[in-house]
């Protein structure tokens, strides 16, 4: 129950800050880690100091791609880190299931919402079917100007309570 306190308040105060300044402190997700470490270390000695430490690094490397290609903040990929830790393996990949589709969910309304539903149905039929014949090669866009963001915490926070929700994860 302990642990479950720790990380929901984590998930809320990294929800809270991340709509309002776009950030996920390091004074949350740190502390955090440090704790699920110690809490299963002292609990269940080597074995729960391994436990938090597989659940850590899958956690660490499952957003950490996204993070290098300038996807997402490193904020974003210690929030992953301390769920980790404090959850182990299982419960961090079921809820990096829950967190893509919850990501991608908001990522096409946001695509919608800019380009308009039927310019993105026309665009996503015509990708398909562009895509199917080889007739194209793949474009990168730099401009800025026209990409869309949004705090991915809030993708993280919902899909990690998602599992705690749905998850079979034990």
């Amino acid at each position: 129950m302990t642990i479950n306190f720790v990380l929901i308040t984590a998930l809320l105060i990294s929800l809270i800050t991340d709509i309002k300044k776009r950030k996920i402190l390091n004074i949350v997700t740190l502390p955090a880690i440090l704790f699920g470490f110690i809490y299963y270390t002292v609990f269940q000695g080597l074995e729960g100091f391994l436990f938090s430490g597989r659940g850590f690094l899958l956690g660490l490397s499952l957003l950490l791609i996204p993070y290098l290609l300038g996807g997402m903040g490193a904020g974003d990929v210690k929030l992953m880190a301390a769920i980790g830790a404090l959850m182990g393996t299982s419960f961090v990949l079921y809820s990096f299931v829950y967190i893509a589709l919850i990501g991608g969910l908001i990522s096409v309304v946001l695509i919608m919402n800019k380009n308009g539903i039927k310019n993105s149905l026309r665009s996503f039929f015509f990708q398909i079917i562009y895509l199917r014949g080889n007739l194209g090669s793949l474009l990168l866009n730099k401009d800025k100007s026209s990409s869309i963001s949004f705090p991915y915490g809030v993708a993280i926070v919902f899909g990690t309570l998602g599992t705690f929700v749905w998850g079979n994860y034990k």
